[in-house]
């Protein structure tokens, strides 16, 4: 099972789509509402082994304040001015595709933005202290900026969206942080580093396919009764990320070295989704079907917008 596992890891460009479509066809074959109740535990399981490998001591180093101000920057400034701008050019008659546009664009940064990162031979250290900070910087803002934003046609319940950032963010963030220091008192650091720590990702990749087979399951029907508008999601989804890799890109080089600005492109593309999906899900139910079907597409480009950014990079 952990080679399995690990092969899924390995390649995401596959197995993300794989699951995607393995979801759709379920969602047209069988009733997959009764998979609703699997949103919650699958992100737990997607964060909470995410969490036990941070080095939460990363956001006490020093040397890169300046990087790490540009980075959430443009994440908590930038990209979800533009979001919201998008949303009410394209979707000003359906306030819940609005609202997933800026859910996905307001969570930055998962482990995955440590992956690429480092595949792409980046500041791998800059980028864990890009993702704690962007977690718990997201945790606080989310539910203010949505209110402030979408508040006026859409009601939003700000305590209930604090309660569920706080269970699926700052709890396992907790329960991964004292797992990792209960397993070096345990086993010590070195074993950590070397055989432990790399078990978990894995898991947490469970986690991701679990979410969007479940997600591509419950928005199936949606889907196939309206294809022209899923064209119009992936047509804005795809401008918003082409719009976020132009400009990290853009930025980094002028203001970075190559390695520092991988980080911050990679910081500031990779969304958190899984978790923008489980509030969409959570919280809005039927309703809010547009804001999980937006989620959902978000996945694809997502994917395979930063491997193909990778192998561009690669070629350099």
């Amino acid at each position: 099972m952990p080679s399995i596992l690990r092969t899924l890891q390995d390649n995401l460009i596959w197995s993300i789509p794989a699951a995607m479509l393995a979801g759709f066809f379920y969602g047209l074959t069988l009733d997959a509402k009764p998979l609703s109740v699997l949103i919650m535990p699958l992100t737990i399981l997607m964060v909470y082994p995410m969490m036990v490998t941070l080095n939460v001591r990363a956001l006490f180093t020093h040397g890169d304040a300046r990087l790490q101000l540009v980075t959430q920057g443009l994440n908590f400034l930038v990209v979800p001015a533009v979001a919201w701008i998008m949303g009410r050019l394209w979707f000003g008659d359906a306030p819940m595709l609005r609202l997933g546009l800026l859910l996905a664009s307001l969570l930055p940064t998962s482990g995955m933005t440590i992956s690429w990162t480092g595949m792409a031979r980046g500041n791998v250290p800059a980028a864990i202290k890009m993702t704690v900070l962007g977690l718990l910087l997201g945790s606080l803002l989310t539910p203010v900026y949505i209110h402030v934003l979408m508040g006026a046609t859409i009601d939003i319940p700000m305590a209930r969206i604090f309660r569920q950032i706080a269970l699926l963010v700052v709890l396992p963030l907790l329960l991964g942080h004292a797992t990792q220091r209960l397993l070096i008192r345990r086993y010590g650091q070195e074993a950590f580093d070397t055989s432990l720590k790399s078990r978990f990702p894995p898991l947490s990749t469970l986690g991701v396919l679990g979410v969007v087979f479940v997600a591509l399951a419950l928005q199936a029907g949606a889907i196939v009764s309206d294809p022209v508008l899923l064209l119009r999601i992936l047509a804005v989804l795809a401008a918003l990320y082409g719009f976020n890799f132009l400009v990290s890109t853009w930025v980094g080089r002028a203001l970075f070295n190559r390695e520092d600005a991988v980080a911050l492109i990679y910081g500031t593309v990779m969304r958190n989704l899984s978790i923008a999906l489980a509030i969409a899900m959570t919280l809005f139910h039927e309703e809010g079907s547009g804001v999980a079907l937006m989620i959902a597409m978000a996945y694809i480009l997502q994917v395979q917008s930063a491997a193909w950014y990778l192998t561009w990079q690669m070629r350099k």
